[in-house]
């Protein structure tokens, strides 16, 4: 994102521009440039608190690319997104795009509650010319059969063959009242033998207690988001796989998941903060 922009991007009919959007202050993390003044005023408030945030922000997507490399490398041609938030740099369709084995097809599924991120992601397929592959479903994770039984996902998606369900740094958005252990057990169940559930979520395990204090103040500041945030540790991650076997290295922080490079100084401090890995149903 260009710090020196003069006006926000316009925004998509239903898009609340007066309350701090999860998915907007991401994309500012990001570097990117569907995000509204008060997403920029909140991300950079976040990271007074906070200082790791765009990091452990670049690390988590970094970590989806690799992610849906190995999928594709395993033999994985179907990729339902769940929380896929405002298109940046390394979107799942363009990454299986790039890295698709000449001759053959794959699809993919995004699924978004919030306006800007259906609003900017039909216009990316479309622009991208993946609108027969490649597909957005509006609706909250949390409804489970609104996602599954969407026509564009019963379109593209064929359950009784392997589907990597992508649950990328969205769970800590959903709340222990919602019992997400029970959403995932719902998407889990739907899935074919050897279909990939990843996820990756933030944490306050084994930290300093300065870390430890600026993750739960930031997790206060998301309090007055619309997207509340919670912290969880990694007992309570890794049941959501289900027993599932995990996929190698395990559930490690993302920056650890398959590094193809050496960390810098900024990047080993970002590390601790999140947990993230992909198991496999068993064939």
């Amino acid at each position: 994102m260009s710090e020196g922009r003069k006006s926000a991007p316009k925004a998509p009919a239903g898009v609340d521009t007066e309350k701090p959007s999860a998915a907007r202050i991401y994309d500012w993390y990001l570097g990117g440039s569907q995000n509204w003044a008060v997403d920029r005023e909140f991300g950079k408030r976040a990271v007074e608190v906070f200082p790791h945030a765009r990091e452990l922000a670049r690390q988590n997507r970094d970590f989806l690319g690799r992610l849906v490399q190995a999928a594709l490398d395993a033999g994985i041609r179907q990729f339902l997104d769940l929380g896929s938030g405002v298109p940046t740099v390394g979107n799942v369709h363009e990454i299986v795009r790039d890295n698709l084995p000449a001759g053959e097809r794959a699809s993919v599924v995004y699924v978004d509650y919030e306006p800007v991120a259906v609003a900017h992601s039909t216009v990316l397929l479309e622009q991208d010319g993946a609108t027969d592959w490649a597909g957005l479903v509006q609706a909250d994770l949390r409804h489970v059969d609104a996602v599954l039984k969407h026509r564009t996902t019963r379109q593209l998606l064929d359950f009784g063959q392997p589907v990597c369900l992508l649950l990328i740094g969205v769970l800590h958005f959903i709340g222990g009242d919602d019992r997400p252990e029970e959403i995932v057990a719902r998407y889990r169940g739907r899935l074919a033998p050897g279909s990939w559930l990843a996820v990756s979520h933030f944490t306050d395990e084994n930290l300093p207690p300065e870390d430890a204090a600026a993750v739960h103040e930031l997790a206060e500041a998301y309090q007055r988001t619309s997207n509340p945030l919670w912290v969880r540790r990694r007992a309570e991650i890794e049941s959501w796989f289900g027993g599932w076997p995990m996929v190698e290295p395990g559930l490690v922080p993302p920056a650890d998941w398959r590094a193809d490079r050496p960390l810098n100084r900024a990047e080993r401090r970002a590390r601790p903060f999140g947990w993230c890995g992909a198991a496999e149903r068993p064939r």
